[in-house]
């Protein structure tokens, strides 16, 4: 259950980016409608182009939905480096769906597309089932794809993102070995897709016909589940295939009300009739009628002497779910507090949107008043205004069953709401994020670094003086760069290599610690301790190298010489390099570079010419220069 809920928790992720977008969207049809701002309006103008523009950049977000999942989901389920694990999910997502077009355009007719490479893609039509995904024309998969990749881009990263490969594979370590298992396992997913997907857009299909045939009874379970579900994480699993998926519409029914909102704000039928499916968006009433029906009876529930203690609490809870959609802090109080306050608000939330509906209140009520004002009644209120004061009837009517319900049942029940504790303890409104942290503290606390990487990056950071003498921390492809406050703290040369580093060099406070190929994932580790969070920020990216002994010799050296920046040319003389370098001073001593266990036998700086001499000579100068 619990992994359940931080899948419905990612799911959320990109969800947050839809709601400015949609009512930014909103204002710009509504300052197109020639019925309000007359000619000036009309295509062509100025006015028009201008907010024609701010509507395309700010449509953006939902012509990508499937991607902004892709990416959303790693962010919030991935243990360590969520930023690379969205990159990975980007990468193989894109793959999965070249693939896919790559199999439909070379066995097109296998699977029941004969002309797929002239197929095109035209707005407004199901298109046989197929769309434009980052400009690659593949099968519809909408957001069931994305997260069905997203989820095994997850479990790659969290199971091999941390694999330790022979030094000769480093290069191929973290990210790039999650998307190499990514591509071949995408193989067998395209060929799949091809074969199966088809049919499942046969069963949505008959979904969406089931859902237009289910009327209030499926207005009311739809709302029901979608609000009794949310502790769990599962109702997201209900509103989102419906609001950004396939399961009514294609494209989503928010995306298909500001696609057609002129047109509705234009016509003079009943909305309902325009728009039936629309029910399915009703589930924002609760979170404006019924908020405010709770709230009164939370405050009419508490005891005299916290009356104004829950007042302060409740009336900006209360605002934030009416206007802005937010309900947790209300609805995660009386969760832990009542369970059974719950279900009665699950019931009275889906009565109350199947008799919206029943009357003909439909449209995009999915948020709070801030988007209703916009989206809904701003732009149709000249044609529908009947229909709105009735949905406004309806909502108070609703706010005082909540609030006799709420008031009832905490009274016969001596529910402990906000304002009812014991008199030596403060009202206080919970959130899920705050129910859950003693439960994510005490799992963290027990959490051992059984890594590599983590107990390298421990060791390191301790033989540095700890977190507080660093002072910036950037790497190369071999070794970690440190600047530290204060020099004397760090430790002896002989700790770092006890923990597998090559060697050490200093220039006062400056200090470049040779780790070897694996620095980018031990520099990871070691920020993600300097920041105390579980997600680290990326390393710096390495040299490009390859998959050879002599690439790694070459890495060694290049970072010797002060990293490829400071290497001009170099010459092959057989077991000798001449070097020509930019600046002298950014050379290791011979000391370091025969630490590097490559062979190194001396070293010769004269003024900007390096000359290394090794006891076996590999062919390493092309590498270096590469």
């Amino acid at each position: 259950m619990q992994k359940l809920q931080r899948f419905g928790a990612a799911m959320f992720t990109p969800v947050l980016l839809f709601t400015f977008a949609g009512i930014m969207t909103a204002i710009c049809i509504l300052m197109t409608n020639e019925q309000i701002f007359g000619s000036m309006a009309a295509p062509g103008t100025n006015w028009y182009g201008v907010w024609q523009t701010l509507q395309a950049g700010a449509f953006t977000v939902f012509n990508i939905i499937p991607l902004l999942f892709v990416v959303g989901l790693p962010i919030g389920l991935a243990k360590q480096s969520p930023g690379r694990a969205a990159m990975e999910a980007v990468v193989i997502y894109a793959s999965w769906n070249y693939m896919i077009n790559a199999i439909l355009t070379n066995w097109g007719p296998a699977f029941g597309f004969k002309n797929f490479a002239k197929m095109t893609i035209v707005a407004n039509s199901t298109n046989q089932g197929l769309t434009n995904i980052i400009g690659i024309k593949t099968l519809d998969t909408s957001i069931v794809g994305a997260l069905v990749v997203a989820g095994i881009v997850v479990w790659l990263h969290n199971r091999y993102f941390d694999t330790k490969l022979p030094d000769w594979l480093g290069t191929f370590q973290g990210s790039s070995y999650i998307v190499i298992l990514g591509l071949f396992i995408m193989i067998p997913l395209a060929v799949a897709t091809c074969f199966l997907w088809p049919k499942v857009q046969m069963g949505i299909s008959a979904l969406q016909g089931f859902m237009k045939a289910s009327g209030v009874f499926g207005i009311w379970v739809y709302a029901f589940l979608e609000r009794v579900l949310i502790p769990t994480g599962l109702h997201h699993f209900i509103y989102i295939p419906f609001e950004y998926g396939p399961a009514a519409v294609s494209g989503g029914l928010k995306a298909w009300w500001f696609a057609n909102l002129n047109t509705l704000g234009q016509s003079t039928r009943p909305i309902k009739e325009l728009a039936p499916l629309m029910g399915f968006e009703g589930y924002g009433f609760e979170k404006v009628f019924g908020m405010l029906g709770i709230g009164l009876g939370l405050y009419a529930t508490a005891k005299p002497s916290k009356k104004k203690e829950t007042a302060a609490l409740l009336i900006p809870a209360v605002l934030t779910g009416m206007f802005a959609g937010i309900t947790e802090p209300v609805e995660f109080t009386f969760l832990f507090a009542a369970p059974l306050l719950w279900f009665v608000h699950a019931f009275l939330a889906a009565t109350m949107d199947a008799i919206m509906f029943a009357v003909g209140v439909v449209g995009e009520f999915s948020g709070g008043l801030i988007g209703w004002v916009s989206e809904n009644w701003i732009p149709l209120w000249n044609h529908q205004w009947k229909t709105y004061l009735l949905q406004i009837a309806i909502g108070l009517v609703f706010v005082a069953i909540y609030y006799v319900a709420f008031k009832y049942l905490i009274l016969k029940f001596n529910f402990v709401t906000p304002g009812r504790e014991p008199e030596d303890q403060s009202a206080k409104l919970m959130t899920k994020k705050e129910y859950k942290a003693a439960k994510e503290a005490e799992k963290s606390a027990h959490s051992v670094a059984s890594d590599p990487y983590t107990q390298r990056a421990i060791a390191y950071l301790s033989a540095l003086g700890g977190p507080d003498n660093i002072k910036e921390m950037t790497s190369c492809a071999t070794r970690l760069r440190v600047t530290v406050n204060d020099e004397t703290k760090v430790a002896p040369d002989a700790e770092f290599k006890a923990n597998k580093a090559v060697n050490v060099v200093h220039h006062g406070k400056a200090l470049q610690v040779i780790v070897g190929l694996d620095v980018p994932q031990v520099l990871e580790k070691i920020q993600g301790l300097l920041t105390d969070q579980d997600t680290v920020q990326p390393a710096a990216p390495s040299i490009a190298v390859d998959d050879t002994p002599e690439s790694q010799t070459a890495a060694l050296l290049s970072d010797s010489l002060g990293t490829q920046e400071n290497v001009q040319s170099v010459k092959d003389q057989g077991s000798t390099l001449i070097v020509q370098v930019n600046d002298p001073n950014l050379v290791d001593s011979v000391d370091v570079f025969k630490s590097l266990g490559i062979g190194v036998k001396d070293v010769q700086v004269t003024d900007k010419t390096v000359t290394i001499t090794f006891s076996e000579m590999a062919d390493i100068a092309r590498q270096i220069m590469a």
